[in-house]
């Protein structure tokens, strides 16, 4: 896939995730899954524009991340053609144009998914920007398929995008009504593909869980990529997953508990070596509770995870888990065993 000028391989998108895509996850995903292009957090042009100093904290991308897009959002024209040049000049890869965020304190303002809801602004918002960033990197925008089921304005709004000049879209197949409840409805990002008639890329996202969920999308709606959101959480593994299938048919087995552990040990030292112990702790309660979804002890190892205040608390109860996953394995073909050993640890 391409992107403006640069090509994006594999197809697979890391998508912007409040509290979730900063550095450390990003590093992440790129180390240990198969992904051709990763987007920050969602950050506030008008957070930029009053140069708030946790804001431009999140211009943390690295060269070992790259491609790396900045998503932003506002609802005026002129503030987010400010925040684009500024994320450029520190080296932002590509803008991307938040038109997808459904939640009351960014809709409010007449961002994110609010725009949906006046595409007339919303093409003032995209050609603010790329007007702003000219040929230096491209501008994309994610969206949903609507304000809600009464109008899907993804499909007209795609081709007015692509007119104005962004290199490609990204649709979330739910209404912003929706949140995260329903089903994506997959035909709605088919039908924008045929509405841009292949004037750009379009990048399916929503419901993607698994690596044959991907392969079904793009067989479906004939999009150019997928983007992966909250499967990915604690799951990074999920992307070269989703990358080895789609490339070759091959479904690779899931992570093992000690893998999990290992890379949860590793996402805690690049947390706190970002934010220090005190917030990188904090934000750690409950990003390291995703890797141990759906594993043997797992509502033990999170109750303990909500306590921690320091990496030695997050190192304890790494060793912990991994003694006790050692000795299930040890005893695997004895249940009872297991579990008697367990209750003494």
């Amino acid at each position: 896939m391409r992107i403006g000028n640069l090509d994006i391989w594999p197809n697979i998108v890391l998508a912007p995730m409040a509290g979730i895509t900063s550095h450390p996850f990003r590093t992440l995903c790129k180390k240990h899954g198969r992904v051709g292009l990763v987007v920050t957090e969602l950050i506030s042009s008008h957070a930029i524009h009053y140069r708030n100093q946790r804001t431009w904290g999140m211009f943390d991308w690295t060269d070992e991340e790259r491609p790396a897009f900045c998503q932003l959002f506002g609802g005026d024209p002129a503030t987010m053609a400010e925040a684009a040049q500024v994320v450029v000049e520190n080296g932002a890869d590509g803008v991307d144009i938040n038109m997808g965020c459904w939640v009351p304190k960014v809709a409010k303002t007449g961002a994110g998914a609010a725009l949906l809801k006046d595409l007339c602004q919303a093409e003032a918002v995209v050609k603010a920007v790329v007007d702003a960033v000219g040929d230096t990197v491209p501008v994309t925008v994610k969206v949903r398929s609507g304000w809600d089921s009464k109008d899907v304005t993804a499909i007209r709004f795609a081709k007015a995008a692509a007119n104005a000049g962004v290199k490609a879209i990204t649709v979330h197949a739910r209404f912003a009504s929706q949140g995260f409840s329903g089903t994506a409805d997959w035909s709605i990002i088919g039908q924008v593909k045929e509405a841009v008639n292949g004037i750009i890329p379009v990048i399916g996202n929503g419901d993607i869980e698994t690596p044959q969920d991907a392969k079904r999308m793009i067989a479906e709606t004939d999009c150019d990529a997928v983007m992966i959101g909250r499967a990915a959480m604690g799951n990074p593994w999920l992307l070269a997953r989703i990358g080895l299938y789609l490339e070759t048919g091959v479904l690779s087995p899931e992570p093992d508990c000690f893998e999990r552990i290992a890379v949860a040990r590793e996402h805690a030292h690049l947390q706190v070596a970002q934010q220090g112990e005190d917030i990188g702790c904090r934000e750690l309660r409950g990003l390291l509770s995703h890797y141990f979804k759906g594993i043997p002890g797992a509502p033990r190892i999170r109750e303990s995870l909500t306590k921690i205040k320091t990496l030695s608390d997050i190192e304890a109860i790494l060793d912990d888990a991994h003694k006790r996953f050692t000795i299930r394995e040890e005893l695997s073909n004895d249940d009872v065993s297991a579990e008697r050993v367990l209750a003494g640890v």
